[in-house]
């Protein structure tokens, strides 16, 4: 029986959806009577590295977690210093989660030193294997990582693809990134709008989280420049980790500037809801992607999505059930939303994510991550 955990990572004071993902999963772990340990980190990214305003949360400290700053991500002696607690501490479970090549030095020395307890089993969540944007060391550092990882759970068969290119020996889960359901219950649409102070009889459609290049803004702008949807509104919540002039620029030459609502801050889980629940369709009009923790937020309100065939996005949103998949160019987009509109599919899309969402619990991500725990003390030959 898995009794102890100890979970790698960012959470609580860090922000931003892997932080939140890790405190939640740790809820889940112990709602299912396991000992649960995160170690966070010191320093996540050093601050010139950093691309945002702040990495930390405003929100209050989740004291019923055990949360102990250990890691230094650019420290190695925090990293030999945090390897040996854990492999004093003999976790069933070591779980790393692991989403960008530069912290693979970092964790997979921590994984090297726990695992020498020969008790502990390393198991590492995979958010992305290699990134979006691709640099020299990305390789070697993924792989300095991989080696000592017992076996790995990813959300996306992108991911396990990417894995397997680079190591064939290892276990490898299939688990759909779960919901994210710490944002609060659903608001009626036109108190979402009086909340963010926008038109409540406009069709307004969504554009969420951090914005970087590949997840197409761009795009979208064009889109909606195209006639057939000039009286649909866009809402821009996120904060900017690119060149936001780009963007600004782009609005004013499309003539987009009375039907583009900016809130280009990071926003805090207390105002999500509103934005959700504010808009009729949510878009994501990705130009790559592995997959997207907004996904499972527009699930959580129920909300239709439009989303490109990249990645593993259109494996969590089945088309023309909940939304539409498309290819990511501006037309498709556009055409995209104005069926949306026309074939006043609202309602219909809403249904269907309230019932498609029951597939993404927490608790299956739990199960997961103990049926890989199991195959691995079993000694089983069979790779996934």
């Amino acid at each position: 029986m898995i009794q102890k955990i100890v979970i790698v990572g960012p959470a609580y004071p860090f922000r931003g959806g892997i932080a939140a993902n890790n405190d939640r999963l740790a809820r889940e772990f112990i709602n299912q009577g396991c000992e649960v340990v995160i170690f966070t980190f010191s320093l996540q990214y050093p601050s010139f590295l950093f691309p945002g305003e702040s990495q930390y949360s405003q929100e209050q400290k989740p004291e019923e977690l055990d949360i102990r700053v250990e890691v230094n991500s650019v420290n190695p002696v925090s990293w030999i210093k945090a390897g040996r607690k854990i492999k004093k501490l003999r976790p069933d479970i070591l779980l790393i989660r692991f989403w960008l090549p530069l912290m693979g030095p970092c964790f997979g020395s921590i994984a090297r030193i726990a695992k020498k307890n020969r008790y502990t089993k390393v198991i590492s969540v995979i958010d992305n294997y290699l990134p979006h944007k691709k640099h020299l060391s990305d390789k070697w550092f993924a792989k300095y990582f991989i080696k000592p990882i017992d076996g790995c759970v990813v959300m996306s068969y992108t991911v396990k693809a990417d894995i397997r290119k680079s190591v064939k020996n290892k276990l490898i889960e299939y688990c759909p990134h779960p919901l994210f359901d710490n944002f609060g219950t659903i608001i009626p649409k036109n108190e979402a709008r009086q909340m963010l102070d926008i038109d409540l009889d406009s069709r307004w459609i969504l554009f969420f989280g951090i914005i970087r290049d590949y997840k197409g803004l761009d795009l979208l702008l064009k889109a909606m420049s195209k006639p057939s949807v000039r009286d649909v509104k866009l809402i821009v919540a996120g904060e900017f980790y690119s060149n936001s002039k780009i963007y600004y620029k782009m609005i004013k030459e499309l003539g987009l500037k009375d039907r583009v609502k900016f809130f280009p801050e990071f926003i805090p889980d207390n105002r999500v809801a509103a934005f959700f629940c504010a808009a009729d369709v949510i878009v994501q009009p990705y130009k790559h992607a592995t997959q997207s923790g907004i996904t499972q937020i527009a699930y959580h309100f129920n909300r239709p999505m439009i989303v490109t065939d990249v990645g593993g996005l259109a494996e969590m949103v089945p088309h023309q059930k909940v939304g539409y998949v498309i290819e990511p160019e501006p037309i498709a987009i556009a055409s995209a939303i104005e069926k949306f509109y026309t074939q006043n599919r609202e309602k219909e899309f809403s249904d269907a994510a309230a019932i498609e969402k029951t597939k993404y619990s927490w608790k299956r991500m739990t199960e997961t991550i103990f049926l890989l725990y199991s195959k691995l003390t079993g000694s089983i030959n069979e790779f996934s």
